[in-house]
């Protein structure tokens, strides 16, 4: 039986290419596992990542929802927790975007992962700062691109995923194998990664980690609203649709406000209509604060298949006795 050592799961990879961009990765995380607790918005705060950290797991900070100074209070706080490496989501669209980086840099965040935007204008200068940069993309050609503009890896997304997602509708399945034929830098997959036999799917598939970001939601540190993860315990299979194509793709529980959204698009709305009906703060509103009804509850497909609400400890020891228990019985049983 195949264990997960504190060397991480590279023993898994089977080409030298392949070992080569694990090893790498590790270089980057340093973490016990290569599995990356996703920085979603108002959910992935200093408590959430500061738990995966000392779970062996490698924490996120989802900076996307917060002001410069709430986002000072998350990395001092996150200090004083752990002293394991860790990352910021920086989604490029925000606009505090310059104060971001400087405290980024003024804190000496081992890791940024950049989003939602092209990492050409900011990979340079987090770089010089000795800061490792991760990109997230839903495409091949982004992720060409990301090398290109000299990011160490790529966090590639597929369409199950929840939050802002890619217009093609590419699915993990899909993207994975692509993405690591066409790079020669570290691929960590995400999008509908829920325990240990996706873990060990997405190695298959010429993944090097994981992101994870839906099974944390459900987790006891998350600073989701209670009433947002009662209701994804209560969330079916398919209860989630990808929309705002026009916007920002993103995937959303169908709520209220998802059916408004439907009859926009039936009425025939154009974007500036579409962008009036989703206003200020919807986000906030749904998965912060608990209005299901009328805010926006981003999560991913996975949702569907979660019931329970657990601590991130325990979410990140599943997943490795998972992923062992599955290769153990790939071991057994795919040979031909």
């Amino acid at each position: 039986m195949i264990q997960i050592t504190e060397t991480s799961l590279v023993i898994f990879a089977t080409k030298s290419a392949q070992m080569n961009k694990s090893e790498a990765l590790q270089n980057i995380l340093q973490s016990k596992y290569p599995i990356i607790q996703a920085g979603m918005v108002w959910c992935s705060g200093w408590r959430l990542a500061a738990a995966s950290c000392n779970a062996g797991a490698f924490g996120v900070i989802g900076a996307g929802s917060m002001y410069p100074e709430i986002l000072d209070e998350h990395l001092s706080k996150m200090r004083l927790i752990t002293n394991k490496r860790f990352a910021v989501n920086l989604p490029l669209m925000y606009p505090s975007i310059e104060e971001h980086i400087e405290l980024i840099i003024t804190h000496k965040v081992p890791v940024v992962i950049t989003s939602a935007g092209s990492p050409s204008k900011y990979t340079g200068l987090l770089k010089e700062a000795g800061i490792k940069v991760m990109h997230l993309v839903s495409s091949v050609a982004h992720a060409i691109k990301a090398e290109q503009a000299g990011v160490d890896a790529v966090i590639a997304e597929g369409f199950e995923a929840g939050g802002h997602n890619g217009r093609d509708e590419t699915t993990t399945f899909v993207l994975c194998p692509s993405v690591a034929e066409a790079v020669s830098i570290p691929l960590v997959a995400a999008g509908g990664i829920r325990d240990g036999r996706g873990i060990a799917a997405a190695f298959a598939l010429g993944a090097n980690g994981v992101q994870i970001g839906s099974r944390f939601v459900l987790s006891e540190e998350s600073s989701a609203h209670q009433a947002f993860k009662n209701l994804l315990r209560e969330t079916d299979e398919g209860g989630t649709s990808l929309t705002l194509k026009e916007l920002a793709p993103v995937r959303l529980i169908k709520n209220k406000f998802f059916e408004d959204i439907m009859d926009a698009y039936k009425q025939g709305a154009d974007q500036s209509e579409l962008r009036a009906l989703l206003g200020r703060g919807r986000a906030k509103k749904g998965m912060f604060e608990g209005d299901l009804d009328d805010g926006e509850l981003e999560i991913g497909q996975v949702a569907g298949y979660i019931s329970e609400i657990l601590p991130a400890a325990e979410i990140v020891n599943s997943l490795v006795s998972e992923f062992n228990e599955t290769l153990d019985k790939l071991g057994k049983t795919a040979t031909w």
